[in-house]
């Protein structure tokens, strides 16, 4: 008989363990398995409180999913600060859990769940020390407005057994913030895993693991559209998102210039046939009418073979040269 099918679907999955448990173990097993018991039923009752499901738990490892992305966060603080508090107590060992949070597709076969976000989850637990939240991109493209949170960049990171670099954030909460707080203050908003935010646009949409590199170059694009002629503020509010992004140098050369207005003396840019991808053509519109080589020489540097690299080639001497007008086309 064949299979079933396995189901699939977009879920907020929660990994957490136990720092040190095997030391713990080897120190006093019983007292141990005690405090892990006891450990247990106040997380899993904050789970169930949630609106989560426990998927699975091995040893001192528990897995749950959730179809909101803020119920998995909310949940992974009450879990934190309940635990600071059991540990305060003195009356049994100290126990400490490292929680990773990820926002992606999961299969699930006989209540228990599988597949490339779960994974990601557990490897993001790995990245932090016990009592701290690990989340990754997604996670924090869903929650970067809401009040209370605080996401520390921990750049990209490569994982065992992830083939692609995972990009993560330490998630942190202004002082005396609670999940519940957070929870409430923003439940008439609160939109599901699988949905759109109200108020964002559906590139904020996660993928499986993270966003997708559509949807992340649409992004970038959208926030390097709205600072592009801005401020120096407004420029660095890119830089602070994008420290290595593709219009990362021509946004520090218009930051540290103060951005002075560009001259409308160039001519329209190349007509070739071809079709630019958008951000070389992006990058080409926010350059071309500038006055200042620093400009078309960040565009070079991130495009070298782009669609109008060759333009920006012929334009350079003259303006290097201080000439009032570049060259003409090619």
């Amino acid at each position: 008989m064949e299979a079933p099918e396995l189901e699939r679907r977009l879920a907020a999955i929660l990994a957490a363990d136990v720092e040190g448990y095997s030391r713990l173990m080897h120190a006093d097993e019983e007292a141990t398995m005690a405090t892990l018991s006891a450990r247990r039923m106040v997380i899993d009752d904050l789970i169930s409180e949630h609106r989560g499901r426990i998927a699975n738990t091995a040893g001192d490892s528990v897995l749950a999913e959730f179809a909101s992305v803020l119920d998995a966060v909310s949940c992974a603080i009450e879990i934190q600060k309940a635990l600071v508090q059991a540990n305060q107590d003195g009356a049994s060992l100290p126990m400490r859990l490292r929680i990773g949070i990820n926002v992606g597709d999961v299969m699930v076969k006989d209540g228990d769940i599988f597949g490339d976000g779960v994974n990601v989850a557990a490897r993001l637990e790995g990245l932090v020390k016990g009592g701290e939240i690990c989340v990754s991109r997604g996670v924090r493209d869903h929650l970067r407005h809401r009040g209370g949170m605080i996401f520390e960049d921990l750049g990209e990171q490569r994982v065992k057994n992830i083939a692609h670099p995972i990009r993560a954030f330490r998630l942190r909460l202004d002082e005396d913030a609670s999940g519940q707080e957070i929870l409430a203050a923003d439940e008439s908003i609160e939109a599901p895993a699988q949905g759109i935010e109200e108020g964002e646009p559906p590139s904020a949409l996660a993928e499986p693991t993270e966003i997708s590199a559509d949807q992340e170059v649409a992004l970038e694009l959208a926030l390097w559209e709205s600072v592009k002629d801005g401020s120096p503020a407004e420029l660095e509010s890119y830089l602070e998102q994008y420290p290595h992004g593709t219009f990362a140098a021509l946004a520090r050369t218009r930051r540290d210039a103060a951005a002075e207005p560009a001259a409308p003396n160039q001519p329209p840019n190349s007509t070739a046939e071809a079709v630019p991808d958008p951000l070389d053509l992006a990058f080409w519109e926010s350059v071309k009418n500038s006055d200042r080589p620093e400009e078309l020489e960040a565009y070079l540097d991130q495009h070298p073979n782009g669609h109008f690299a060759g333009l920006a080639r012929a334009r350079l001497p003259s303006l290097r040269g201080g000439q009032g007008s570049p060259g003409q086309q090619p």
